[in-house]
């Protein structure tokens, strides 16, 4: 008896530490949260988002305007490891080096289940239309009046309507 071809488990399954680099880069789901100025309360070390973007968000793609040299441009942009993905506290409930240390599954738009990168979109999930302005363009004494709380929620993520 034959019971046919065994079946894979995608890559996400596996630990973190296991995958390759661009198993890693394809887990970012192009939300953009990450790339968000976020405050941290100095008195209860809580984090708030803010609708501001770093300086090299791009706000219609949702991606780093220059990736592959951010952390020359930008200093104290966070270079995400598996260490880092367990310990920073900022990483909105979406994302999905979050869930996959958490030992959960990619959602339904993520688009490696869904086939297109436009799902995280379409699914309200990214912060395309949310964000328009940049660090530069918004004196930092103005930063708190920017805080917002849909970046640090779980989104809902509903399917678009066929």
């Amino acid at each position: 008896m034959t019971t046919g071809p065994k079946k894979t488990e995608p890559f996400w399954r596996k630990p973190l530490e296991d995958m390759s680099q661009t198993e890693w880069e394809s887990l970012c789901d192009g939300c953009g949260r990450c790339c968000l100025v976020k405050l941290e309360d100095e008195d209860t070390g809580e984090i708030h988002f803010t609708d501001i973007g770093c300086k090299l968000f791009n706000a219609d793609t949702c991606r780093c305007a220059n990736y592959s040299k951010r952390k020359k441009l930008v200093p104290d942009c966070v270079q995400l490891t598996p260490e880092a993905v367990r310990s920073l506290p900022w990483l909105p409930p979406s994302c999905a080096y979050r869930l996959v240390a958490e030992g959960k599954d990619l959602k339904w738009w993520h688009p490696l289940v869904s086939g297109r990168p436009e799902t995280v979109h379409e699914a309200g999930i990214s912060a395309r239309g949310k964000v328009h302005l940049t660090e530069e363009e918004v004196v930092f004494e103005e930063w708190p009046d920017h805080i917002r709380d849909w970046p640090g929620r779980n989104p809902r993520g509903r399917r678009p309507k066929a």
